[in-house]
């Protein structure tokens, strides 16, 4: 991969998904399928390929399984295909973490890209009015951090090639996909116009503030380093990492926060 994850797993591409080594733990692939993607599509009808993007959650080395369950911190990586479904760039279809029983909130999630080039699209609220809106593009090494509550997809930005990326979330995570499916996705559709990525207002949200599109920020206050892996930081710091399955709605870090 362009950017090594500190742990031996690389992506594969037919099939799409990953390879490890033997002291690696992963479970079965999970695949998104077009069909399971289309209630949120801009063009429900749209063709394009038939696995969309392939799961690997509870992965990385076996050794670090029991401070993970103890921490209730699980790291997952994920892999895109290229290609376009219809319009629309290979994305998917979006969610809000839904309150996790161990912690009585949602929870937030930290990306780290290692192929290809992505989006983090993400959303204050599944609502009329949606807040504040954010298309964060990053490359490979580059982290993203999306806050609780905030509904939030994937967008694999160049279509010429696959993409894939690492998070760190709560274990005992759920999606919620009700209200973004009502109103038929996220406030923004991405669109390819000429081999250019640009974003549509969604008609079921009614608009009242402007889609900032951004490059990922440095995230030293949540005791990030924009330069070593993600999971390796875990490794020797694993309790800077709190903030994913136990995060503070209170904690000033969150307030007005800018991704």
């Amino acid at each position: 991969m362009e950017y090594h994850p500190g742990f031996d797993i690389e992506l594969t591409k037919d099939p799409l998904g990953f390879s490890h080594g033997a002291d690696v733990m992963a479970p079965p692939l999970e695949l998104r399928r077009l069909d399971d993607v289309r209630a949120t599509l801009r063009d429900p009808e749209a063709s394009g390929p038939d696995v969309l993007y392939a799961i690997a959650m509870d992965i990385g080395p076996a050794v670090d399984r029991p401070r993970q369950v103890d921490q209730n911190i699980l790291f997952g990586a994920c892999a895109y295909a290229g290609g376009t479904v219809g319009e629309e760039p290979v994305r998917s279809q979006g969610h809000v973490h839904a309150v996790s029983a161990s912690c009585g909130t949602s929870t937030g999630e930290l990306y780290e890209f290692w192929e290809g080039v992505g989006i983090v699209y993400m959303q204050e609220f599944v609502a009329d009015d949606p807040g504040r809106c954010f298309a964060v593009r990053a490359e490979p090494g580059q982290k993203v951090l999306v806050p609780p509550g905030w509904a939030h997809c994937t967008v694999n930005a160049d279509p010429s090639r696959p993409m894939a990326f690492g998070a760190w979330c709560v274990r005992d995570y759920g999606f919620d996909y009700a209200d973004l499916r009502a109103r038929r996705g996220l406030a923004w559709y991405p669109v390819l116009e000429g081999g250019e990525l640009r974003w549509l207002p969604n008609e079921h949200y009614r608009h009242s503030s402007a889609l900032v599109e951004k490059a990922p920020r440095d995230l030293a206050e949540f005791g990030v380093d924009g330069a070593e892996p993600i999971h390796r930081q875990w490794q020797q710091r694993p309790h800077d990492f709190d903030f994913i399955p136990r995060p503070r709605m209170d904690d000033p870090r969150w307030q007005s926060f800018v991704p």
